[in-house]
């Protein structure tokens, strides 16, 4: 059987813990969905025997871990431009442009920023949980520009995860929000879970929330909009688009969030973006393999430049 294995030896009993989520738990760089499909197939085994996702752990058991021979990724090469902002043998970091998906997915099958590293990394490709795929740790959403993580290896993507997980990545944002923020500097503890009644949407929740955590800094006020620069605490999905708008102050050009207060913003500044001007700035993070801080800094699109003078030549003429 090809591929590697590992064996784990269980130090205490795990009562009410599923094996699936108690391994999740170890190998964070790879999906709950993915663990289940080996237990399933029989890669991973308890004490010499298959077992079932839901088993609960108990101390002493022996459990071996096959990770199968990466099979190859659905999605197909494409050769499509990357603006490569640092790249070695077991990493890069991308300048993602805004108007591109991450991930293949059902109406985005092609032109997807995984068909191009599949035809940039050449096999060089994380292949965690037996597909062999890039290895992107965190994901940006289709209209947000900027720094994106992506592993090589399995040791890589494994390292990375484990940093996101602990919280150890530090990732700036800078955004154009509509409305003066009044503050210079705040933090936004606010929990977020699906919108009740928009399944694609999400929302300040105190009911089954995931706890989400935003801090910024106002760098410049532009009349009817501010500039902010934003600290991730934690990557919730949406999290500053929907902590923004919970302020009270969504991002200009969210034409989900915001979109009564971008058009407020257009008409007043005579700037329609065509996008959310929502901008992954710097990431920050040890190399998984020299543990050197590693620092790379994505430069201003040019969208956000144009919405930025704008907004000041209107700001000065008021």
């Amino acid at each position: 059987m090809s591929g590697r294995s590992e064996t784990l030896t269980i130090p205490q009993s795990r009562p009410g813990v599923r094996l699936d989520t108690y391994l999740r738990s170890i190998y964070q760089a790879v999906s709950r969905g993915a663990i289940q499909r080996l237990i399933e197939e029989g890669h991973i085994r308890v004490n010499g025997q298959n077992t079932k996702p839901t088993y609960s752990p108990r101390a002493g058991d022996v459990i071996d871990v096959h990770w199968p021979e990466a099979r190859p990724a659905r999605a197909e090469p494409e050769d499509i431009p990357l603006d490569v902002l640092y790249e070695d043998k077991d990493l890069l970091v991308l300048n993602k442009p805004p108007g591109i998906v991450v991930h293949p997915a059902a109406g985005n099958e092609a032109h997807t920023l995984v068909n191009a590293l599949l035809h940039h990394c050449r096999g060089q490709l994380s292949g965690i949980g037996g597909v062999a795929r890039p290895g992107i740790v965190h994901r940006l959403d289709k209209d947000t520009s900027g720094c994106l993580l992506v592993a090589k290896t399995d040791a890589a993507h494994q390292a990375l995860a484990t940093q996101f997980a602990e919280r150890a990545i530090e990732k700036k944002y800078l955004a154009i929000v509509c409305g003066e923020v009044p503050r210079d500097h705040g933090e936004i503890r606010a929990a977020i879970a699906r919108h009740p009644g928009h399944r694609k949407r999400m929302a300040v929740r105190d009911d089954g929330g995931r706890e989400a955590h935003t801090g910024y800094r106002t760098l410049e006020r532009l009349g009817q909009a501010t500039l902010v620069q934003i600290l991730l605490h934690t990557g919730r999905t949406h999290q500053i688009r929907v902590h923004f708008q919970h302020l009270g102050f969504p991002v200009f050009g969210d034409a989900v969030y915001g979109k009564k207060q971008t058009t407020r913003v257009s008409e007043w500044s005579g700037f329609t973006p065509g996008r959310q001007l929502l901008h992954s700035h710097t990431v920050l993070f040890a190399h998984p393999v020299s543990r050197k801080r590693v620092q790379i800094e994505a430069p201003w699109p040019a969208d956000f430049q144009e919405a930025l003078e704008a907004l000041r030549r209107r700001s000065l003429a008021v």
